[in-house]
């Protein structure tokens, strides 16, 4: 009975934000599995389990935390949390923290509102790593690309709600534009394998996923795994847009924009090398199944 507490008392501990989330939650086993003791906060209520402590709160009404944990992990919005850990008063020699690639990808796009994310999304990187400095702590900062494989993502769950209620999905012709779709699975590896790494600390990743592939190739393996399968059609653009602002009056295709539109002829490509090299990253190729995407039009 000793020896078992003792051996308790030795498992790392982590804090967790974001823990119901599309990462959160692959995050949460992964970091069970590899022997952590977690404690997870929420909004809403949940029932411990072995290893899982659950707090119900939020970064503007947190409750009682550990006064010391050996990793904070955040999964969720990266510009709430780096208020809550500037002002936050909790010991821990580590920091991860989600952000995106849209801090690169729309700080001169053609929408002010992607404008103002990037810039509000680097203003958290900065808070972050400048917390951490202050507090003599590591942070990592990781940046994921197309994120998919929870049926709770903005793009591809999204196109095939879309493809589920018309059979169907519309393109732009030449959405040749490159992308690197990335599984949670691998997010919540690379965010428990880059704390124990010296390597990792007080750098910013990007997280691609494994496979470089055209918009229009990436669509077309969605569509055909939907159960029915869809079709893709490729349009003029004057006729692609016509058809998006018909399907937008409908309540079909919300969230497609002009700056998205245009994003789709355009690579966003990041470089896989460097969190390889720091933490072996090593992402999956695109292979999406039916049950990663939702059935219906949200």
């Amino acid at each position: 009975m000793a020896a078992h507490r003792a051996g308790a008392s030795l498992m790392r501990h982590a804090l967790v934000f974001g823990s119901t989330g599309q990462i959160g939650e692959p995050l949460l086993v992964r970091l069970r599995h590899e022997g952590w003791r977690v404690t997870a906060v929420s909004r809403t209520r949940h029932r411990d389990e072995p290893g899982l402590t659950w707090l119900q709160g939020d970064f503007d009404a947190m409750p009682e935390l550990p006064a010391h944990v050996d990793a904070v992990i955040s999964s969720g919005p990266l510009d709430a949390f780096s208020h809550w850990y500037a002002r936050a008063a909790i010991e821990s020699p580590r920091v991860v923290a989600f952000g995106s690639t849209s801090v690169r990808v729309k700080q001169h796009s053609i929408d002010p509102d992607e404008r103002d994310l990037a810039q509000r999304l680097q203003l958290a990187e900065d808070r972050v790593a400048t917390t951490a400095g202050e507090r003599a702590a590591a942070y990592t900062l990781l940046r994921p690309t197309l994120v998919y494989g929870a049926a709770r993502d903005a793009t591809l769950s999204r196109i095939a709600r879309t493809a589920h209620r018309l059979r169907l999905f519309p393109l732009p012709r030449r959405a040749t534009g490159l992308r690197q779709p990335v599984h949670v699975d691998d997010l919540a590896r690379a965010a428990v394998d880059c704390i124990g790494t010296d390597a990792a600390h007080d750098r910013a990743f990007d997280l691609p996923g494994g496979e470089t592939l055209a918009y229009r190739v990436m669509v077309r393996r969605v569509l055909r795994v939907l159960q029915p399968p869809a079709q893709l059609i490729e349009l003029p653009l004057p006729v692609f847009e016509l058809a998006l602002r018909v399907a937008q009056s409908r309540g079909i295709a919300t969230g497609f924009g002009d700056a998205a539109v245009e994003r789709m002829r355009r690579d966003l490509v990041f470089d896989v090398a460097p969190a390889r090299e720091a933490f072996g990253y090593a992402p999956r190729a695109f292979a999406p199944t039916a049950a990663m995407f939702p059935r219906r039009e949200a």
